[in-house]
């Protein structure tokens, strides 16, 4: 495996970190989310591996009334590679995720991939009255079925922090689809403790994602992120391991 192609999965990694995306989503059936949770939120994360800077990504949020009155939130992600490692490998994801504000499901997920030489979307439709997905990907369009209640990898954070309560020993079961697979992890909350970063020094719920698989982004183990222990869950850091190493993505900006 060439050097280029792991600083590449790394930096992808963070992607999934930022959104759990290729996590799944909840098996807390029915629950309602609390869009005042969301106002126009805007986050910008560091991210580093082994310690050395890579890139930055952001995480916004947009309140929505659709063409049919519905009230909606979009969701924006962008993950970039810095100066340095774009002189060996640039990288520009983007991440949009419509969902409806009263039940946190996935309307509507469009992923823009830049890596390199390498250009893809992919806009995948959610139909959860019918349980399925109209994925429209290299000009070809394709049905697939998803469970009830499934995610996009973005909506499911923030699935996560509308929860009503995260408490240590507790477990949330989540569904994903992502790149026409349905998956599915347990979140476990460990514990609540007092973490430092550029914020200063905050109480906060730590989080694992526990990966059933290894394949996906080269990761070697479990994802940890770290939540405010408040009413907002702000997300203040994510970390994980991966082949070489250890990649880590903190918040760089309070939000208002």
């Amino acid at each position: 495996m060439g050097f280029l192609y792991v600083w590449k999965m790394q930096l992808l990694l963070c992607v999934l970190i930022l959104g759990l995306v290729v996590l799944p989503s909840s098996a807390q059936v029915g629950m309602k989310s609390h869009p005042q949770l969301f106002p126009r939120e805007s986050l910008q994360f560091g991210i580093s591996l082994l310690g050395v800077p890579a890139g930055t990504a952001t995480m916004d949020t947009t309140p929505l009334t659709l063409s049919n009155g519905l009230s909606a939130i979009q969701f924006n992600s962008r993950a970039s590679s810095n100066d340095f490692i774009s002189f060996f490998f640039p990288v520009n994801n983007v991440v949009n995720s419509t969902v409806d504000a009263e039940t946190m499901l996935p309307l509507h997920l469009l992923f823009q991939r830049r890596e390199g030489k390498r250009h893809e979307d992919f806009d995948i439709t959610f139909d959860h009255q019918s349980q399925k997905v109209i994925i429209f990907k290299d000009g070809q369009t394709s049905t697939m079925a998803i469970p009830a209640y499934t995610h996009d990898g973005l909506s499911c954070l923030y699935y996560l922090r509308q929860m009503p309560s995260l408490d240590p020993g507790q477990s949330v079961f989540v569904t994903i689809h992502h790149d026409k697979n349905n998956y599915k992890v347990e979140v476990q909350v460990e514990a609540i403790e007092r973490i430092e970063g550029p914020w200063g020094e905050i109480e906060a719920v730590r989080l694992v994602a526990l990966m059933p698989f290894s394949g996906i982004f080269l990761n070697e183990g479990n994802i940890r992120f770290w939540l405010t222990n408040d009413l907002r869950r702000v997300p203040l850091k994510m970390s994980a391991r991966v082949i070489v190493g250890s990649v880590e993505a903190v918040l760089e900006n309070w939000p208002l």
